[in-house]
């Protein structure tokens, strides 16, 4: 969640009443032994053997195969923990998990037999899901990824989290965030730095970078996010998943650790658009502690899986904001996809109006209320939970339990303003102001969303700053916005774009979304978490090239690692006198054409025998499974690249040439 501290929003009021019955039967099938502190226990060893394949698996086909007998919910924890082992501490360590449920198989076997006696609760029923930490569960700490609260234990579910067991959920773990959910890069105290399962040197963006991580690399059917600003939708748009943020109020956000009452929800991120309307219609309802749910009061809320309609572009109604498009060279290649989408969008029948809005953005940052209201919501949260070992935001502080990175910001928090000063009037004043203008422009011009890239850049490398999401104008007025993954750069790195809706609108920016999945299917799942064989990541793959001309004879053996993206290489050449031996490199061919530049120099000048490790961008890890690169030698007899030969795919029998 993008945290820029700034004045601005509004609070609301509410009730209404969660099915009680559920949340008995919920207790009863679920809560099996009595909440302790249960620490990071690991749950007990998969079995071994073959395994049920859950790699890019949806809910409703994993619903099918435990109704047809073919699978328990306790065999699929068990395969999700076969590729949390292979792929989340190993191989790319993505580093996804901060926790993981010790009674996650237990509560699965509860379940299964559940299903057994009398059928299935719904389409949740057995499935393993993640919840990202900040959220309140009975039977694992919630930390929110800070050291400070490592050894805290909640005494109660979050609405939420009652909801899912209600739903027969499995919990089978809690994901690292961004501490207190304070930017976009997942980085904390607790859970250090989870990385994008696309390319483990990137961020996977945040807040709740850990859940879209995990759910991208299939260690979990789909998995529950916060949204302060941006926090869904910013991993949503790096990991190609479908991530809304929903209309403030729908959701609860009880028992969740607190960053702005104003504009904090909660929300689930999927790999398909009806693995999301599921997970929505699961947690969608009004809850009477949540404030913001009052205005809602009376009112049909939205139903998503009934809502899917892949007909939903013919005669919708976009407007393309000018202003949220990157227009410099490194927000280019983003603002092309984007506007590619929407070529392809018109075509299937949507009307797209580029509009020029030059105050929105602005007016968006004035509407920000996190600076006012975290210290005192934050206070208040540890105050509730009773078990907290810290008492407050200052005590964290002068303890130094925090990331050193959040220093300025956390300081800064606890010194601000609080909700009795001038400055959060105002802020207030500004929401009321944008949410104002937002439906006067989506009335105008009859509009179902207002479009634009969920964020302007590409995921950034590890350690530089990673900016310029386009978070505000939805979180800071309390409208919903769904992010969808529209394609990928060069690099082979997701791009997503927002869609804008007014409020209760969800449903239809979810059935756009449907639409455009089943016209693009958008998503390509990443290449760093690969299908397991059997039930550990896939063996090296060992490939070899030959290049032979006149007495000239050069081998290059190589063994990739999928799951690292490591390419070994052994270059011998014989043949021809060292001093003649000018180059050994790895090409990858461009678009196009069948040359291409170099991506790797394999040996340096008058060095017949080499050996070494590369890392494969992913650019790269698409040719080479593409059989696009090709190895050049080049000799003073031959300058001009024309010894070649291609590198075979992974598998493929030697390419001689």
């Amino acid at each position: 969640m993008a945290v820029r501290l700034t004045p601005g929003t509004g609070t609301r009021a509410g009730w209404c009443v969660f099915a009680a019955a559920l949340v008995g039967a919920c207790t009863q099938v679920l809560n099996t032994s009595p909440p302790g502190l249960p620490g990071p226990v690991p749950l007990q060893a998969p079995a071994p053997g073959p395994q049920y394949a859950v790699y890019e698996v949806s809910i409703l086909d994993l619903q099918r195969a435990m109704e047809a007998g073919q699978v328990t919910s306790q065999q699929i924890v068990q395969s999700y923990l076969h590729r949390i082992a292979a792929y989340d501490q190993a191989g790319p360590a993505v580093n996804t998990m901060i926790r993981l449920n010790h009674l996650a198989l237990q509560q699965a076997a509860a379940l299964d037999e559940e299903r057994r006696l009398k059928g299935p609760r719904g389409p949740l029923h057995g499935i393993p899901i993640v919840l990202k930490d900040n959220y309140d569960t009975q039977e694992m700490p919630t930390t929110a990824g800070s050291i400070s609260l490592a050894g805290g234990q909640p005494y109660q579910d979050a609405f939420v989290t009652a909801q899912l067991r209600a739903a027969g959920a499995v919990l089978l773990g809690k994901t690292n965030m961004m501490e207190f959910a304070l930017g976009i890069t997942t980085l904390s105290s607790l859970g250090g730095q989870t990385r994008n399962p696309y390319d483990p040197a990137r961020y996977p963006g945040g807040s709740s970078g850990g859940t879209a991580a995990a759910v991208a690399a299939s260690f979990a059917a789909v998995g529950w996010g916060t949204d302060t600003c941006g926090s869904i939708r910013v991993p949503a748009a790096f990991n190609a998943l479908f991530g809304l943020r929903p209309t403030k109020g729908i959701t609860s956000v009880t028992g969740i650790i607190p960053l702005c009452q104003s504009q904090d929800v909660s929300g689930p991120l999927a790999r398909t658009v009806t693995d999301l309307a599921i997970a929505l219609d699961a947690t969608v309802g009004l809850d009477p502690a949540d404030p913001a749910a009052a205005e809602w009061v009376g009112r049909p809320l939205p139903r998503f899986l009934a809502s899917l309609d892949s007909t939903a572009l013919r005669g919708a109604r976009f407007g393309m904001v000018k202003e949220f498009f990157g227009d410099g060279l490194l927000s280019q290649e983003v603002s092309d996809t984007v506007r590619a989408a929407l070529d392809r969008m018109r075509a299937a029948g949507a009307i797209v109006t580029e509009l020029s809005l030059p105050g929105l953005e602005s007016l968006a940052l004035s509407a920000s209320t996190i600076p006012f209201e975290f210290r005192g919501e934050f206070n208040r949260y540890l105050t509730s939970r009773g078990d907290a070992p810290v008492t407050s935001l200052g005590d964290i502080l002068s303890r130094g339990l925090f990331l050193a990175e959040l220093a300025g910001d956390l300081s800064s928090l606890n010194a601000s303003p609080d909700t009795t000063s001038p400055g959060y009037a105002t802020a207030l004043a500004n929401r009321a102001r944008l949410q104002a203008q937002l439906q006067q422009w989506l009335t105008e011009h009859e509009l179902d969303a207002l479009v634009y890239p969920t964020v302007r850049y590409e995921p950034m490398l590890i350690g530089n700053p990673q900016d310029d999401p386009n978070c505000e104008p939805s979180a800071n007025s309390g409208f919903p916005a769904l992010s969808v993954p529209v394609g990928f750069t060069e690099r082979g790195l997701p791009v997503g774009m927002e869609l804008l809706g007014a409020p209760l609108s969800d449903a239809r920016l979810v059935a756009i979304g449907y639409a455009w999945e089943q016209l693009a299917r958008p998503r390509r799942p990443p290449l760093f978490t690969p299908q397991l064989h059997l039930t550990s990541a896939p063996p090296p793959a060992p490939v070899s090239v030959l290049i032979t001309a006149d007495s000239l004879r050069a081998t290059v053996n190589l063994v990739f690692d999928a799951a690292t993206g490591r390419l070994n290489y052994d270059v011998g050449v014989t043949g021809v006198p060292a001093g003649q031996l000018l180059a050994v490199s790895l090409h990858q061919t461009a678009a196009g054409s069948p040359d291409g530049p170099v991506i790797a120099a394999l040996t340096l000048p008058g060095r017949p025998q080499s050996r070494g490790t590369i890392v494969l961008p992913p650019s790269a890890r698409h040719a080479l499974h593409a059989g696009a690169l090709y190895v050049t030698v080049i000799t003073t007899a031959y300058p001009r690249g024309t010894l070649r030969a291609n590198v075979p795919a992974p598998g493929s029998p030697p390419i001689v040439k």
